[in-house]
């Protein structure tokens, strides 16, 4: 197939119509969730949550936290497995997943996923997670630490999960499909068998289909990507990625693009976006295409940050034009501009367009905005 030839602004205008950050907005929360494929949870709240700023910067006013919630615990419209929230409508679709979790060596794949640790540790602590079902089919929903654990073999670790064995049986069965998260209590999950939790299975595709459908979903939601970003992680073959072949004027390398989203008319606005957001997620993908430099320095020491803690990329039009270093101090009902990064001289329109939305952002959260000017 001969590739797409796209300017840098067409691919970039892809890219923004693709996440829903063009003026046109989506239809509410599932409609986004939907759309985008899935929301990432992530704790850190120095404005507001991840998901919730990306449900925001989309939908606006008309969206709130409790929306999330709700649809997660009350509707069940959604679903959440290891911090990652999807539409329920594509539960049979990530089913097939599921089933073959973790995965085995596969011709092309460079690693199992996420490894043979995993189906080794699993295997040897087979009575352990049998404990677990158990004891969810009995009392349920529970906390982890209302699990006892009664593993064979420790999960060994060099990061935070080490030896916490009865947290990683339930991330470990949940992507299974064998457990799910009932409900949250704040941060903390409640575990249930996934039986009561989602509904019963219907159409389960095999697992190939599954990945053919989610590779097409995957570049239709960002619009344009590299290849190893739609396809599955480790494999490059054509039938293993989504979209159609193209390339991008003045980059190399061959890039993936929705063929729906070309010669599509382009309405831009203005927006703040989540550090997470998939916009920007792909570091690379956003410097080449938008020339926007971007790291989260929440990590950093306050005196290495150009930027600060957890700034916000600033979207206008097709261009990523800067950041804004900003804190939500709740106690004071203050949302605290501390810098606004301009990348490019902002002209008066896009200034005004750029503190309008601070405004919006501020009075959202139910703060005063100070600092900044």
């Amino acid at each position: 197939m001969t590739a797409h030839r796209l300017s840098r602004i067409e691919a970039r205008r892809i890219a923004v119509r693709a996440q829903l950050l063009d003026a046109r907005r989506p239809g509410g929360l599932l409609d986004l969730v939907g759309r985008l494929g899935f929301l990432q949870l992530d704790p850190t709240a120095a404005i507001a949550p991840s998901a919730d700023l990306v449900a925001w910067s989309r939908l606006g006013d008309a969206y709130r936290p409790e929306q999330l919630s709700d649809a997660l615990e009350r509707e069940r419209t959604l679903y959440e497995v290891r911090a990652i929230v999807r539409p329920t409508a594509d539960l049979d679709l990530h089913r097939a997943a599921m089933a073959a979790w973790p995965f085995p060596a596969e011709p092309n794949r460079r690693r199992a996923v996420p490894g043979a640790g995993a189906a080794r540790w699993l295997e040897a602590n087979e009575p352990f997670r049998r404990d677990v079902l158990a004891r969810l089919r009995e009392a349920g929903p529970l906390l982890s630490r209302d699990i006892p654990d009664t593993s064979v073999v420790p999960w060994q670790s060099t990061g935070w999960t080490g030896n916490r064995n009865v947290t990683q049986m339930l991330e470990f069965l949940s992507a299974r499909g064998e457990v799910a998260t009932a409900r949250r209590e704040g941060r903390r999950r409640l575990w249930d068998l996934a039986e009561r939790v989602y509904p019963p299975p219907g159409d389960v595709p095999s697992l190939e289909e599954a990945r053919r459908i989610l590779a097409e979903r995957r570049v239709r939601a960002l619009g344009i990507a590299r290849p190893e970003v739609t396809g599955v992680a480790g494999e490059r073959n054509v039938e293993d990625v989504g979209g159609e072949p193209a390339e991008v004027e003045g980059i190399g390398g061959e890039w993936r693009v929705d063929p729906q989203a070309l010669e599509q008319p382009f309405e831009g606005r203005t927006a703040l976006l989540s550090p997470f957001d998939r916009l920007v997620h792909d570091r690379l993908r956003a410097f080449e295409l938008f020339e926007f430099e971007y790291f989260l320095e929440m990590y950093k020491p306050p005196a290495k940050r150009r930027w600060g803690y957890f700034a916000l990329p600033i979207l206008h039009g097709d261009r990523l034009v800067g950041k804004l270093d900003a804190t939500a101090d709740r106690k004071s009902s203050v949302l605290e501009v501390h810098a606004i990064h301009e990348d490019v001289p902002f002209t008066r329109p896009i200034r005004g367009a750029v503190h309008s939305e601070i405004e919006a952002l501020a009075a959202w959260l139910g703060l005063e905005r100070a600092g900044a000017a």
